[in-house]
Protein backbone atom coordinates (compact mmCIF):
# COMPACT_ATOMS: atom_id res chain seq x y z
CA UNK A 1 0.00 0.00 0.00
CA UNK A 2 1.29 3.41 -0.92
CA UNK A 3 0.39 6.15 1.56
CA UNK A 4 2.04 8.95 -0.42
CA UNK A 5 -1.19 10.40 -1.92
CA UNK A 6 -2.94 10.49 1.46
CA UNK A 7 0.13 12.06 3.09
CA UNK A 8 0.28 14.65 0.31
CA UNK A 9 -3.40 15.51 0.80
CA UNK A 10 -2.86 15.83 4.55
CA UNK A 11 0.11 18.16 4.05
CA UNK A 12 -1.80 20.30 1.56
CA UNK A 13 -4.77 20.52 3.93
CA UNK A 14 -2.50 21.42 6.86
CA UNK A 15 -0.77 24.10 4.79
CA UNK A 16 -4.13 25.52 3.70
CA UNK A 17 -5.32 25.69 7.31
CA UNK A 18 -2.10 27.43 8.38
CA UNK A 19 -2.47 29.88 5.52
CA UNK A 20 -6.08 30.61 6.48
CA UNK A 21 -5.11 31.11 10.13
CA UNK A 22 -2.25 33.42 9.13
CA UNK A 23 -4.48 35.51 6.89
CA UNK A 24 -7.11 35.76 9.62
CA UNK A 25 -4.54 37.00 12.14
CA UNK A 26 -3.05 39.42 9.61
CA UNK A 27 -6.30 40.99 8.48
CA UNK A 28 -8.37 40.60 11.67
CA UNK A 29 -5.63 41.11 14.26
CA UNK A 30 -7.21 44.21 15.79
CA UNK A 31 -10.58 42.41 16.10
CA UNK A 32 -8.95 39.40 17.77
CA UNK A 33 -7.30 41.35 20.59
CA UNK A 34 -9.68 39.75 23.12
CA UNK A 35 -8.14 36.37 22.36
CA UNK A 36 -5.74 35.61 25.20
CA UNK A 37 -7.51 37.94 27.61
CA UNK A 38 -10.54 35.81 28.41
CA UNK A 39 -11.92 35.37 31.91
CA UNK A 40 -10.15 32.30 33.24
CA UNK A 41 -6.75 33.20 31.80
CA UNK A 42 -4.24 33.43 34.64
CA UNK A 43 -1.94 36.44 34.68
CA UNK A 44 0.46 37.66 37.37
CA UNK A 45 2.60 40.72 36.79
CA UNK A 46 5.27 42.08 39.13
CA UNK A 47 8.13 44.48 38.55
CA UNK A 48 10.56 41.95 37.09
CA UNK A 49 8.29 38.96 36.66
CA UNK A 50 5.38 38.02 34.42
CA UNK A 51 3.46 34.78 34.50
CA UNK A 52 0.76 34.15 31.94
CA UNK A 53 -1.23 30.94 31.55
CA UNK A 54 -4.09 31.30 29.02
CA UNK A 55 -6.12 28.29 30.16
CA UNK A 56 -9.53 29.59 28.99
CA UNK A 57 -8.07 30.56 25.60
CA UNK A 58 -6.51 27.11 25.19
CA UNK A 59 -9.81 25.40 26.03
CA UNK A 60 -11.68 27.58 23.53
CA UNK A 61 -9.14 26.96 20.76
CA UNK A 62 -9.16 23.23 21.52
CA UNK A 63 -12.94 23.09 21.16
CA UNK A 64 -12.86 25.06 17.92
CA UNK A 65 -10.10 22.91 16.43
CA UNK A 66 -11.92 19.74 17.46
CA UNK A 67 -15.04 20.90 15.65
CA UNK A 68 -13.11 21.90 12.53
CA UNK A 69 -11.16 18.64 12.41
CA UNK A 70 -14.32 16.56 12.86
CA UNK A 71 -16.06 18.47 10.08
CA UNK A 72 -13.09 18.01 7.74
CA UNK A 73 -12.90 14.27 8.53
CA UNK A 74 -16.64 13.87 7.96
CA UNK A 75 -16.69 15.55 4.55
CA UNK A 76 -13.36 14.26 3.15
Amino acid sequence: MDSTPSLAKLLILGGGLLLAAGLAVYFLGDKLSWLGRLPGDIRFERENFRFYFPIATMILLSLLLTIVINLVRRFL
